[in-house]
Parts: C-alpha cells; structure tokens; sequence
C-alpha cells in the first residue's frame, strides 16, 4: 500500500468499506459526462465539423504535413480522428460517448463505459484548441481514466461488493482531489498577483471571473469585510481542508467534506465555471467512507467488503501494472505541478532539465495527469469582443447577441453551471493585453467566426441566440473589444444595468464581401507600415480605400493624415466631415475628435460651447476620453459659467474609470497637463473631498455626467 502514512488518502482507519463512495463517485462522473457529450452533440459540427470553425480534417492534415512518417503526431495530438475525420465519425463518437455516460450513470459495464468515456472526450479535447479548457477538460479526462481500475467489475455490479476498490486505486483518486484542493490554494500563495497578496482577491473575482451570475453580481457590492472572510474561508477550503483530510481521522474528515462541498456551492451560485464545482464536490464524497454515510444515512453499513480479490496467475501481474501505472501517473502529477510553481516564480522553459522536461513534454497532451492551478492569477479588468455585421455599407452596425457572455448592459448571465457553453466560453476569456501568440490565437479564433458568419453559415449562426439579419445577409463583420465593470446597487436602480460598458476599440480586423463575392479582410498593418516607415501616400491610399469599403475604423486614421497634411494637402474642413461621417455612422469616439476640432479650431471657428457639448455626447455614451477632455475644459476655465467643482469630479471620475493599460486609460490616469493639480490648487480641501465623492458615486451608479436626480 503505498504512502501508508497518509491515512487519509488511502484506506481509512477501522476497516470500513467505500462501497457507497465509490457509488456516489462514478455516478456524479458519469452524470458530468452526459453533460459533456450532449454539449459535444449541440455544437461540435459548428466548431470541428467539415465547414466549422476548425475542422479536424484540417488540423489533422496539417499534423500529418508537418510531420510525416512520424509518431509524434499521436502523442501531440492522441486521438481515434487519426482513423477518420469526416462527419461520420464525429457523429459516432459522440453519440457513443453519451451512451458511454448513460451506461456510467445506470451502472451498467462501468469500467467499459469509463474507458469509451476517456478515450472519446481525449480524442475531441486533442482535436479542437481552444475550444478546450486544459484545466476543466482535463479533470475529467483524468478523473475517467482514474475511475476505470475504481469501478467495480461486472454488467451490473450494483455497489460491487464483489469487487471492492483495490487500495492504490482509491489512494490514486483521493491523490486527485488532493491536488485539486490543495494545489490551487498552493499557487495562489507562491503564484505573485497582488490581489492574493494584499487581501483583496474576493473584492475583484467576481467582475472578472466567467459567466457571473445574479448572485455573483450581489457578492461583489458587499463590503470588503465579508470578502475578507471569503478570502480566508477560500484558504480554509484548498489548504487547511486538504491537510486534515490527509492526515486526520474520521472527524477531520467530516470537516474536510463539509467545508469543501460548502465552498463549491458558493462558487456554483456565484459563477458559471461548467461542471467544475459539482465535479469538485462529487469527488469530494471520497473523502468518506461506508461507515461515515451509514451514519450520516442512519442506515445498516454495507456489508464488510472484506478484502480485495487474491491475485494469483495473470491477476499477479494485472495488479503489478496496475500499480506501475498508477505510480507513473502520480510522478507526472509531481512533475506538471512543480513545472506550473516554476513558471509561476519566472523560471523559464530553458532552465528546467531534459530529464524532467522530456517525459513531461512526451504525456502531456494526454492529460491524464495535471496540474490545477485555478485562479493563480486575476485579469485586471474585463473585455469582450463582439461580433457586428453591417448589410449597408457600414452605415449602421448589428451585433450579434451572446447567450452567455457579458455583453449588454442590462443584462446578467443566468444560472447555467453545470452546463458548459463550450463556444462562448473560448471567446470569453479575452484579453487584449495578453502576449503576442495568445493574441494571434485569438484573433485568429474570432476571424475563424467572423468568416463562417459573413459566409452565411447556419451551424454557427445557430450558436447564437439570434440572427440580426433576418432580413439581408450582412457584407461585412467588424469586432470590437469593449471593457465592462460592474454598477452599484444605487446604478442598478436607477439605470436598470449591472455593466458599464465602454467600446475600447478594434481587436481583429473587419472581414468584408468584396465586389467579386470573395471574403477578404480590412487588414491596415500594411498602411500602418508605411505609416512607420513616413510613406504617407502608401498609408493614406490604403486608409481611404478601406474607408470607402466601409471600415470605419479607417476612417479614424485617415482623418489624422488628412488634418496634419501627411501624404497630402492639409485640410482640416475635410477631417472634420469624416469624423461627422463616423459619428453618424455610430462611432463614439468620433464625437470626441469634434469636440476636439471645435476647442482647438480645426476645420471650423474655435468654439467651446459647442466642444463641451460633442465632448459631453461623447462621455454620455462611454467614451473615456470625452469624459476628461471635458473636465479638462472646465479646468482650462473654457466652460461659462465656471465650475471647478464639476470639473474636477469629471477629471477624477475619468481617472477612476481609466483602469487597464490602454493608451486611453494610461494618458487619463497621467494627466501630464495637470489639470486635476490645478483644480486642486484653485479648491478648498471640502470642495475637493466633495469631488472625490460624486466621482466615486458616478462611477458606481454608471451615471458619467451626474444626471442621477
């Protein structure tokens, strides 16, 4: 038996069976694995299919082009699609894995039914990316594959008193809920955000995490004091419950199971993380035993399992590679977790030796052994990227609405864990600040869409609650990124939204019909290249004639040169008629360079009513740079009557909004022109505290120009 002074990861003190344990156990699993099939079922042809959004018949050719005559293509990529991947197959296996979990779930040939489970759910995880969360996907990929030598033997073993978990089999399971406690309260302490560092991890988790939910949204407005608390419950739950669990008796047990299953349910009601909590929770009943729950039930015990089996003959050495198997497995555990501490501290891929990094590079893409480090880190703000379609010429723009995804501002996700919405939840977790291959990822993801959208294509317009184009098809597709924060209660009465919502720009470039019916993309790094480079004639063509295709984006740029004569006479009247074009069209930011045109008399007469009137448009509709550009009109004292207090609220408002490290935000939270010092020096320190404080309220009730009665 190995590690026998873990007592309570293996066989638990008295002699008590696992009979029920280990019922409980594999019907959550099998319960979780009809989910993921049925999600498999609803979308797969929309995202790996023939004409999804990534066909595996693509990414398959493409393992074997670039490695041909190899079997490194298996062990990157293990999978039966290297059989086949035509639509047939796909329709196969997951109709085969969801009658693999049914059977889980029924007790019917449930090491069988785990195995096909395994062997199906690694086969779509290798072939389709991103629309694969390693940590969530792989729990399951490793808790089927540990569950196989757990089962019970037999068609219809019932609680399998016949064949009793064998001990290194249930040590290999609770060794996975070990970690998957421990592991993430392990990485939070050594992983380096400063928000688990500073105590305010719970005052921002809930803004930022997946899919929040109408509760989540109620946690976030509660005073830090109960945050803290659930910072330290957090900790109680992934590391004091784990050790105890481990190394207590019947009692600490108890403590472990109550304290884990309770953290799980807050979690569950307060974010949509998928199957990951009632996965957590159901695998949390190891920590129990037959004699636990017949005390818990107030029921007779199961009768003595007794012990397992005598191996003698074949059984000898079925048992000895049972146990070589489990062990490697957990070495790999060891080894992905101390990989994951060291990137976590900076080491880098070079420092760690070839004989680590070798076996851990040759099994992991099978993800029967994992690291979990959930929640290491915190995104500083929240993005998403919208999808907009636009049938006449750019004019006017649709979006495409989420069913999920925080999008509108009046709206709040519903309750959908344990359910896992596979496709909103590769675009969700975007943002626009991470590093240059997970960037080029995802736009490549989103232009993947954009295509099959402009294409026409049924199976992934189907994806999304509903067609804005029901009446004519669009010609082209733009993608915005925008950053949301929550409201205040005080906002949400009176506004009726839980977001705020600002437009921060492009994230991927338009993709658009052009005359010839050909999808092409509104790419401008060419012209930005030639801006580089002071080709102003080559920047200024491509900017013009991707504004008369429709991109309104261009058009930004385009008036730029055309206002400070680069490539081109100079001619501020006609700058300015293309920012009125782009504001008809819609674009907010455009009202901002109005008013800009108006204070500074480019294109028309110098006129500060009507620049702290564009500038007020502007910040009424989020735009963070009308907001200060127009507290920065009050200070120049260009706004009649004067009002430093009014001023110096919209300038600290902006300076509160301005979170993130866009160059908006950075400029705002500079303020290199001094205007908040300025105001300062003019005010008294009440008049000051008094901005402070309206700002701080309009901030929160989402009301930029305190327009609450």
């Amino acid at each position: 038996m190995p590690f026998p002074s873990l007592q309570g990861l293996t066989r638990p003190d008295g002699g008590a069976g696992h009979l029920w344990p280990r019922w409980i156990v594999l019907r959550a699993v099998g319960f979780i694995y009809v989910l993921i099939f049925a999600g498999i079922i609803g979308t797969s042809q929309a995202l790996v299919g023939p004409h999804g959004i990534y066909p595996v018949a693509v990414f398959f050719a493409r393992m074997r082009a670039e490695y041909p005559g190899s079997v490194d293509p298996f062990f990157l990529a293990p999978s039966l699609f290297w059989a086949s991947t035509g639509k047939g197959m796909i329709v196969a296996l997951e109709w085969t894995g969801l009658a693999a979990a049914v059977a889980v779930t029924l007790n019917l040939w449930p090491r069988m039914a785990l195995f096909a489970c395994w062997i199906i759910f690694l086969s779509f995880f290798s072939a389709w990316g991103v629309f694969s969360p390693a940590q969530l996907d792989g729990l399951m990929i490793e808790a089927a594959l540990l569950c196989i030598p757990f089962a019970p033997a037999g068609f219809r073993p019932g609680l399998g008193r016949d064949s009793p978990p064998r001990p290194i089999a249930l040590f290999a399971l609770r060794w996975l809920l070990f970690r998957v406690m421990f592991e993430s309260g392990l990485v939070k302490l050594v992983g380096g955000d400063p928000h688990w560092r500073n105590f305010t991890a719970l005052d921002v988790m809930y803004e930022t995490a997946p899919f929040p939910t109408l509760l989540g949204y109620l946690d976030h407005q509660l005073p830090h004091a109960y945050h803290l608390f659930e910072y330290w419950f957090t900790f109680l739950a992934e590391l004091v419950a784990p050790l105890l669990a481990a190394f207590g008796g019947r009692r600490a047990r108890w403590f472990a199971f109550g304290i884990w299953v309770t953290f799980q349910a807050g979690i569950e009601l307060t974010c949509n993380f998928g199957w990951l909590n009632l996965a957590s929770a159901g695998l949390g009943f190891l920590l129990l035993d037959d004699r636990m729950i017949a005390a818990l039930l107030r029921r007779p015990e199961p009768a003595d399992e007794g012990r397992p089996p005598e191996v003698t003959g074949r059984r000898v050495w079925s048992l000895y590679g049972l146990r070589v198997a489990l062990g490697a497995q957990f070495c790999l555990t060891l080894v992905y977790f101390g990989l994951h501490l060291a990137a976590a501290r900076g080491v880098g891929p070079e420092e760690i030796p070839d004989a680590i990094a070798a076996p851990a590079a040759l099994f992991a893409n099978f993800y029967s052994a994992n690291a979990y480090t959930l929640y290491s880190r915190f995104q500083p703000v929240r993005h998403g990227v919208e999808f907009a379609g636009s049938n006449d010429g750019g004019r006017t723009w649709r979006p495409y609405p989420y069913r999920y995804i925080a999008q509108q501002p009046d709206r709040i996700c519903p309750f959908v864990a344990p359910w896992y919405p596979r496709f909103e939840a590769a675009l969700e977790d975007t943002d626009p600040t991470e590093g240059a291959s997970q960037f080029q990822g995802r736009t490549a993801l989103y232009r993947a869409v954009a295509v099959r959208l402009l294409a026409g294509d049924r199976d992934v317009i189907g994806l999304f609650p509903r067609d804005p184009f029901s009446d004519r098809p669009p010609a082209m597709i733009r993608m915005r990124y925008y950053q949301l924060a929550f409201t205040n209660l005080e906002g949400r009465r009176k506004s009726g939204h839980y977001w705020r919502k600002e437009y921060k720009g492009e994230f991927a470039p338009m993709v658009y019909l052009d005359e010839r019916g050909r999808i092409v993309s509104s790419d401008l790094s060419e012209g930005d290249a030639a801006l580089r480079k002071a080709d102003y004639a080559a920047a200024l063509a491509i900017y013009r004639r991707q504004y008369e295709v429709g991109y309104p984006f261009a058009g930004f740029r385009l008036a730029y040169l055309i206002d400070h004569g680069l490539g081109v006479r100079r001619d501020p009247e006609k700058a300015l008629a293309i920012y009125a074009d782009l504001a008809a069209r819609g674009e907010v930011e455009a009202l901002n360079d109005i008013g800009l045109c108006h204070e500074n008399g480019i294109g028309v007469p110098t006129d500060y009513p009507e620049a702290a009137a564009s500038y007020r448009a502007a910040a009424s509709r989020e735009s963070l740079s009308g907001l200060y550009n127009l507290g920065a009109l009050y200070a120049k004292e260009r706004v009649v009557p004067r009002n430093d207090l009014e001023g110096l609220t919209l300038l600290l408002e902006a300076q509160r909004r301005a979170v993130g490290v866009d160059s908006v935000a950075v400029y705002v939270q500079r303020d290199r022109a001094g205007y908040v010092k300025l105001l300062e020096e003019r005010m008294t320190p009440a008049e000051v505290a008094k901005a402070g404080a309206a700002a701080a309220r309009r901030v929160g009730a989402d009301d930029p120009l305190g327009t609450e009665p």
